[in-house]
């Protein structure tokens, strides 16, 4: 059984998100963009309200006026439900199911302690006695590695985590008929219990001693006595620890975080074969990894990839939060990558599609065009606005084109720095390159105080403007370059009272909106700097 569908409303700073999954499922985007607030909102929905967390804490700027609601859609239940080991259980789920393959699942603000399903478009009023139970044997195993978690939580010796569990579960079936240890319990007895043994003998003396001292204040005291109980399994185990040969053979405890990491995965994805093989056969593993490369190398990130591809090969589904350009930039039939954005403190998904990853992968790399890997051509423009627009341009009319890359030679949406430092920024890293000929460069046209500025670029660049490689806007900015259409054209006043934000979001709507003929009549210089660089381009 697998997830389709996730629907959160309300969910801290995620305000409306509609998510339709893969098997692998990678969510890119800046620090606090809202990635770990869609993992919490998951595990949420599965394990209701941490233990010391209040409930106002999940609320968008604790605003509770608003319902919180996460409602997961899920598809095999059939096959889910057949492979249940619980039969009471089973008949349960099979009889809410009435044959349907596929269910929803939700959990609100409002009953936050209950989860209300929906079959075939219809809400059942209310679950039979007993069916949160069965329910949660029935939903997938939710397993959420999160960033604050350490090694020891998962590779040290517990009843609750995973390695604990596969040890002592192994351990008791070995043992409990084992006549090694059946012989170890007589020979303990013996030892510490039998009236003759030299240590009860012992025991005993200590004991009356205590008592002698004890009955100077309690009289009544007739006997103290010492007694040690047989070893039970989980004792066995109290000193357990991980070692691990990678060349050195030291305890997991004193390799390095990248190793500690990986090991962390790896008992974990082996818990979760262990759980199939055994009381879970059937049940299917959803895995949400918090910064999946944190303390590992590119070339284990990409490793660790592979691994996680392959647990998506049969029932499991992976999420992963990342920073990491590996994750996304290789391609796989079963894997979907979610951009994330936060804007006026509301955090927004966006699907990325082919024409949109060497753009993420980009600002993953740090932005800097030395990290792009040969695309067609290069176009360098002034800011995030142009790369806006211009992408959405292309996507829309021109995805017959050669791809090109758009860069921003800004870089920074809060600071008006001048275009041509900028540029010249931008640049360098390109120069001697096989791009030399080919690149196009779009430059604000200069203001009179930057205008020394730009000739002297032009000057250093001579063969660039000889080519025909650097096109200049009419106006000092694009947005007095947009169309007169609707509210879009602003004056060189209203563009110097817009801060960086604002400039993207019009460019943004301008992108999306403009039709073909306006942008290739009205902002005849942009278009012919695509012209040239489509023309130029490998």
């Amino acid at each position: 059984m697998k997830i389709t569908k996730v629907t959160i409303n309300n969910f801290r700073s995620i305000e409306s998100a509609v998510f339709d999954f893969n098997d692998f499922n990678v969510f890119v985007g800046q620090n606090n963009a809202g990635k770990t607030n869609l993992f919490e909102a998951v595990e949420w929905f599965f394990k209701g309200l941490p233990k010391g967390k209040s409930l106002i804490d999940l609320y968008p700027n604790r605003n509770t006026s608003k319902e919180i609601s996460v409602e997961i859609e899920f598809e095999g239940a059939q096959h889910g439900a057949e492979n249940m080991r619980n039969e009471t259980n089973k008949t349960k789920i099979l009889n809410v199911l009435d044959g349907s393959n596929t269910l929803s699942v939700k959990r609100t603000s409002g009953e936050p302690s209950k989860r209300t399903l929906t079959i075939r478009g219809v809400e059942l009023a209310k679950n039979p006695a007993g069916f949160d139970k069965a329910l949660n044997d029935f939903l997938p195993k939710f397993e959420y590695i999160h960033t604050k978690q350490y090694f020891d939580e998962v590779a040290k010796y517990s009843s609750k985590t995973p390695v604990g569990i596969m040890l002592s579960s192994v351990l008791e079936e070995i043992l409990q008929d084992d006549p090694q240890y059946r012989a170890f319990r007589s020979k303990f007895d013996e030892l510490f219990d039998n009236e003759d043994s030299a240590v009860k003998v012992e025991f005993d003396k200590l004991g009356n001693s205590v008592k002698t001292h004890l009955e100077k204040q309690f009289a009544e005291c007739t006997k103290v006595s010492f007694e040690v109980t047989s070893p039970e399994f989980d004792d066995l185990l109290k000193n357990f620890q991980t070692r691990v040969d990678d060349g050195v053979e030291t305890y997991a405890s004193e390799k390095g975080d990248g190793m500690q990491r990986a090991l962390m995965l790896a008992i974990i994805q082996a818990y979760a074969e262990y759980r199939k093989n055994r009381d879970d056969a059937g049940k299917s593993f959803l895995f949400f990894i918090d910064e999946a490369e944190l303390h590992l190398h590119p070339t284990a990130q990409r490793k660790l990839k592979n691994v996680l591809l392959e647990l998506c090969e049969d029932l499991d589904q992976v999420f992963i939060n990342t920073h990491s350009s590996v994750f996304v930039a290789d391609e796989h039939p079963s894997q979907k990558i979610f951009k994330v954005e936060k804007e006026d403190s509301i955090t927004n998904f966006k699907s990325v599609d082919t024409f949109d990853k060497p753009y993420v992968v980009f600002e993953l790399l740090g932005g800097s065009p030395a990290d792009l890997l040969l695309p067609r051509n290069f176009v360098i423009v002034e800011g995030p606005s142009e790369v806006e627009l211009l992408t959405r341009v292309i996507r829309r009319f021109y995805s017959d084109k050669p791809t090109i890359q758009i860069i921003s030679a800004e870089g920074d949406t809060h600071q008006a720095k001048r275009s041509i430092n900028a540029i010249k920024k931008a640049f360098k890293p390109l120069e001697k390159s096989i791009f030399e000929e080919k690149m196009v460069i779009l430059c604000d046209a200069p203001t009179d105080k930057a205008k020394a500025g730009f000739d002297d670029f032009i000057k250093s660049f001579k063969a660039f403007n000889d080519r025909g490689q650097i096109q200049v806007l009419e106006y000092g900015s694009l947005e007095e370059c947009y169309p007169a259409y609707e509210d879009w054209k602003r004056s060189e006043e209203q563009v110097s009272e817009m801060n960086g934000k604002k400039k993207t979001k019009l460019a943004k709507r301008v992108g999306d909106e403009i039709t073909k003929e306006q942008f290739e009549t009205e902002m005849p210089i942009i278009f012919k700097t695509l012209l040239s660089a489509w023309e130029l381009s490998y």
